[in-house]
């Protein structure tokens, strides 16, 4: 069993088969050089791997003690998945490797790397489905092809979907099959210091690792998820579920997570049917992704590659300011702060800088994606991707290209009081509540009552958002027709 980016024991598909067909079954995971090496030398992802495979091991250790299995547990490994792998199942002289799915370009080039490299050695190659309620052709139009809007997506997923697609795989019974690590294993999952990184602020941020980490989160989201729809939208309230990196990296079933929204969804809540909504939206860019590939690299709607970005230093300068979040306008800058901070943005706030890089600077919509999956923790390339070409309303089913956010309009919305912007912006904090989503038209006696100096302390804005806002209706002119 080759566990990659679902780290939990319970109702995993590939665990599930391997353990139900094979008579002894080694749970491998191998930390992908080609994954890590250009990753900084700290960073929270590869801490909550990390993490999270400590508790799979003692979880995969303590199975095998119920059923009489002494030292079972994970192998780890550290180097290029697609050559360690083959060799590691020729060394134990197994007859086949269990895996779920990964849609992603590399793990899609890693896994038939593998799979050749496997049958040379007359072992086969066993994939099935983990990561998403519908993937790849399970939900097609009339007309046998992928879906490309949303709304006629959901509608059809909603009709196919039944007991039947969220029922857990049962894992627990099966694990008298779990084998014995080999007596020159090492014990354990290899330290931080041992993969060549250091320590990041995970544990300082309080974000739980692991499945009972996932548990914890998602239970305490039940809890509130009446109130999902009210509260969703407004990043100082604590709305959204926080699942975000446990659905990423497979610490939480998605199976689990549809079936209750689906229960609390008949109940009449209509917090969990918006809930559900986001997950039918994951499963809408995974098969995207995954029946349209050529969106990892270039716009859905391919004339949209026509649009003329900004180029040179000035492009680099804007986007330097943006990802500082030294653009001048509140709420965008809290949230870059955010993102820098903690690897973590509210999905609103996602969208609002979103779109105030492409349609307020003029920067290509791939920069942000790039950054986006440098720094986000729950970064998964189909969502990442589906997001940012949405802002950029160069994907399917996308905003309209005229729509721009006003970012101003956006922070009195949804962020009235400034609560937000005042957790990462406190030089702010004495200004007025109205002066708080627009300084710059603050009165500069109010500045300096405040201890605002715009230009010194907190930036001038570097566009002015009509101005940007009629340059980007400019800029689209191409596509306007099409």
């Amino acid at each position: 069993m080759w566990f990659r980016r679902d780290l939990r024991a319970e109702d995993n598909a590939a665990l599930h088969h391997a353990l139900k067909s094979c008579s002894q079954v080694f749970c491998v995971f191998v930390f992908d050089r080609e994954i890590l090496d250009p990753l900084p030398r700290s960073d929270r992802r590869v801490e909550f791997i990390r993490e999270s495979l400590v508790e799979l091991h003692s979880r995969l250790q303590h199975l095998g003690a119920m059923n009489g299995t002494g030292l079972t547990g994970l192998l780890v490994r550290h180097g290029t998945a697609s050559h360690t792998l083959p060799a590691l199942a020729a060394a134990l002289s197994v007859d086949a490797v269990f895996a779920n799915h990964d849609d992603e370009p590399y793990s899609l080039t890693r896994d038939a790397f593998v799979q050749a490299e496997l049958s040379r050695g007359g072992m086969a190659f066993h994939t099935f489905k983990d990561h998403v309620i519908f993937e790849r052709g399970e939900v097609l139009t009339l007309a046998g092809k992928p879906y490309s809007v949303f709304t006629p997506y959901k509608n059809a997923w909603l009709n196919k979907v039944d007991a039947y697609y969220v029922k857990p795989y049962p894992v627990e019974g099966y694990a008298s099959s779990l084998a014995p690590r080999p007596a020159d294993e090492p014990a354990g999952v290899p330290s931080l210091t041992n993969l060549g990184f250091a320590s990041s602020n995970l544990l300082a941020l309080q974000i739980p690792s692991g499945s009972q980490g996932g548990k914890a989160l998602f239970e305490n989201f039940r809890l509130r998820m009446d109130g999902y729809k009210i509260r969703r939208d407004f990043p100082a309230l604590k709305g959204p579920s926080y699942l975000g990196m446990h659905l990423r990296f497979g610490t939480v079933s998605i199976r689990a997570m549809a079936s209750s929204a689906l229960e609390q969804m008949n109940g009449v809540c209509e917090g969990a049917a918006t809930w559900l909504n986001e997950l039918i939206w994951r499963d809408f860019y995974a098969q995207i992704l995954a029946n349209f590939p050529h969106v990892a690299s270039q716009a859905f709607k391919r004339e949209y590659e026509s649009i003329e970005w900004e180029q040179g230093e000035k492009a680099t300068r804007l986007f330097r300011a943006w990802c500082d979040g030294q653009t001048g306008y509140p709420l965008v800058d809290a949230a870059m702060a955010q993102i820098n901070q903690t690897g973590y943005m509210h999905n609103r706030l996602r969208m609002v800088t979103a779109s105030f890089l492409v349609k307020d600077l003029g920067i290509d919509w791939r920069w942000g994606e790039r950054y986006f999956a440098e720094k986000l923790n729950d970064f998964d390339l189909a969502s990442n991707n589906g997001g940012w070409q949405w802002a950029a309303s160069t994907g399917c089913d996308a905003q309209p290209y005229f729509r721009i956010f006003n970012p101003v309009s956006q922070s009195r919305k949804f962020d009235a009081e400034g609560k937000f912007i005042l957790r990462y912006l406190p030089v702010l904090r004495k200004l007025s509540a109205s002066g708080l989503h627009s300084p710059w038209l603050s009165p500069p006696e109010e500045l300096s009552a405040a201890g605002v100096r715009l230009g010194e302390n907190f930036p001038l804005p570097i566009v002015q958002h009509a101005e940007a806002r009629a340059l980007t209706l400019k800029r689209y002119e191409p596509v306007k027709k099409t």
